[in-house]
């Protein structure tokens, strides 16, 4: 272990890398710190302590939200644009081909009109999200032209913060969007826990304890389901070109448990915290009738045991909805053929296909049920510890155990090449 982390720092490509990462973290946090013009931090911390939706939207910002720095969206407009994108491939046939049949010439246009989705986004959750908090008196008051600046301040910040993002995967080490939503996470880490030790009484010792057991058996149910999967057997026919003969090998296409990773804890997220925002939004119209509906649903997505019901759903749902997307029996049966390989006791074709979706169906049953019961696990943490600080401990958890660990082999799969070289 000594060694390999000797290594990390003792070969040149793998050095410039992470301190590449490091670099762009700083700007990052830096950012972070920098508010948009006329908060009134009164109010703001108020605002934050009372309001269980704008901490997690908090996560996704990276921590930048809960001071409304220059980056107060986040990332959050760019994972909107990547759901919106995803879906659209199983509604238009041109996009999945884009997306899954033209290579990497294909992904990169299929990122790039993400990334020009981001931007009106963008603006429209900036828009929504300043004004329902000028209306809540975190923002002082500003004229028309300082309320447009804000909205273009925080737009820029989100796409500079989404270029910095894309900087990481291409010239460091890692998926650019989870590092950063992942440093975000670690950087209130420090004050989360202080809030937890030094607000609470001996008599809540016991509980802090058993919430830090329950944390460490968390971690290792997130490692084992992240890297557990179900080794395929295939076996590879012989062929005979002239005096040689070729295949005959075997080996095993590897289907993983926890195929969509993290990605469905953010899309459910995105899915419940958008509406949330909007019926915010419209709850300070000056309207009698629209005001009791906007009450009415606020109660219902407030409602812990709905909130979690919704919660558990989604991201089951999406579970299903991005291994789907990811993974495509009929492609993976279809290479195979074309190969010469085959699964020992099935025939090529659609009866591998049938197999395969088969076993993947059921893995992903495990892979579905976990990832439920570790996004609505802090809710019944809260309920029954009472301990508000704790309340996203489970999704972030999640985040960071698995951007670790997809660090980690990327990291690995670096010095697995030097050493070869």
């Amino acid at each position: 272990m000594f060694q390999k982390f000797k290594l990390i720092f003792t070969d040149p490509d793998l050095r410039k890398k992470i301190l590449f990462v490091l670099l762009i973290l700083a700007i990052f946090r830096a950012g972070a710190t920098i508010p948009i013009p006329g908060v009134d931090q009164e109010r703001l911390a108020a605002f934050f302590g009372g309001n269980q939706f704008f901490g997690l939207l908090n996560i996704f910002s990276g921590g930048a939200l809960d001071n409304l720095s220059i980056m107060m969206l986040g990332v959050g407009p760019y994972i909107t644009a990547s759901i919106i994108m995803q879906l659209l491939t199983m509604i238009f046939p041109r996009f999945k081909e884009m997306y899954q049949e033209e290579g990497e010439a294909g992904r990169q246009k299929f990122n790039q009109y993400s990334r020009l989705a981001t931007v009106p986004l963008a603006l429209l959750q900036g828009f929504g999200l300043l004004t329902l908090l000028s209306r809540q008196g975190v923002l002082g008051e500003l004229s028309l032209f300082g309320h447009i600046t804000n909205i273009i301040i925080v737009t820029a910040g989100s796409i500079l913060l989404m270029w910095l993002g894309e900087l990481i995967s291409e010239y460091g080490i890692g998926n650019g969007v989870s590092i950063l939503i992942f440093a975000g996470i670690i950087s209130g880490v420090p004050q989360a826990l202080g809030q937890t030790i030094f607000a609470s009484d001996i008599y809540q010792l016991p509980v802090i304890l058993g919430f830090a057991l329950a944390a460490a058996l968390t971690v290792a149910a997130v490692v084992i389901i992240t890297e557990g999967q179900r080794p395929v057997p295939v076996s590879y026919a012989r062929r005979v070109r002239g005096s040689k003969m070729y295949g005959g090998s075997s080996t095993y296409l590897p289907l993983r448990v926890n195929q969509a990773g993290v990605i469905p804890i953010i899309f459910a997220l995105s899915i419940l915290l958008f509406p949330q925002m909007i019926i915010n939004f419209i709850a300070g119209i000056d309207n009698g009738a629209i005001k009791a509906v906007s009450a009415a649903l606020l109660n219902f997505f407030n409602n812990p045991w709905i909130y979690a019901g919704l919660y558990f759903i989604l991201v089951f749902l999406f579970t299903y909805f991005y291994t789907a997307v990811t993974f495509d029996p009929d492609a993976i049966s279809s290479n195979l053929q074309k190969s010469g390989a085959f699964v020992p006791g099935i025939r090529p074709g659609r009866p591998t296909s049938e197999f395969l979706y088969k076993i993947l169906n059921r893995i992903t049953l495990i892979g579905a049920l976990f990832l439920g019961a570790i996004a609505v696990l802090p809710l019944a943490m809260r309920a029954v510890t009472g301990l508000v600080t704790l309340t996203i401990g489970g999704t972030a958890l999640l985040i960071v155990v698995s951007v670790v660990l997809e660090t980690i082999k990327q990291i690995e799969a670096q010095m697995v090449m030097r050493s070869y070289d």
